[in-house]
């Protein structure tokens, strides 16, 4: 299995950071997680095609659709004014493989770091869909690790990136063998 992962936002978060708070910032954190997926998928024996963080979501999507990946996933933080908290995995509408996947990654977080589970969603096109999603040709997730705006979650956020990489990376072996 091949896996292409990208770290949301701007790299340097040059010209977006992505979702803010208490002291942290989405690109940051998704990079870091996104590095260290990588080391424990290789770790694994899973082949890591690409591992990206552009603000370009078309340059994203050319980038994992020419690497032959099998597997895409985009990492990033939630955030809502501070009220909300949990984790959540979203797929393309439709497709069983992405949810899949999806729940996989959602189960490993949960469980590994005892988030709120706010579920696996499906992203609609024209109604809640996300590019990244609608338009890679791997199945594909998109990771909304916590809520970096909700104190309790922005403390895990800021302190266990590592246990959020190894849940991800769990989750993708969890995956595979189910295949």
């Amino acid at each position: 299995m091949k896996v292409f992962l990208n770290a949301g936002h701007a790299p340097d978060g040059n010209p977006d950071p992505g979702a803010c708070g208490y002291g942290l910032r989405e690109c940051d954190v998704a990079k870091n997680v996104a590095d260290l997926v990588a080391g424990y998928l290789t770790a694994a024996g899973v082949e890591v095609v690409g591992c990206l963080q552009s603000d370009s979501l078309h340059e994203v999507v050319s980038a994992s659709n020419c690497s032959g990946a099998d597997v895409f996933i985009s990492i990033h933080c939630n955030a809502c004014n501070g009220t909300a908290n949990g984790t959540e995995v979203w797929h393309y509408y439709g497709s069983g493989e992405g949810e899949k996947l999806a729940q996989c990654i959602q189960n490993q977080i949960v469980d590994a770091l005892g988030t709120v589970d706010r579920g696996v969603k499906g992203a609609k096109p024209g109604v809640n869909g996300l590019y990244v999603l609608s338009n890679t040709d791997a199945v594909a997730v998109l990771v909304e690790l916590a809520f970096i705006d909700h104190e309790g979650d922005a403390q895990l956020l800021s302190t266990r990136q590592d246990e959020f990489a190894r849940a991800i990376a769990r989750g993708v072996t969890d995956y595979e063998g189910e295949c």
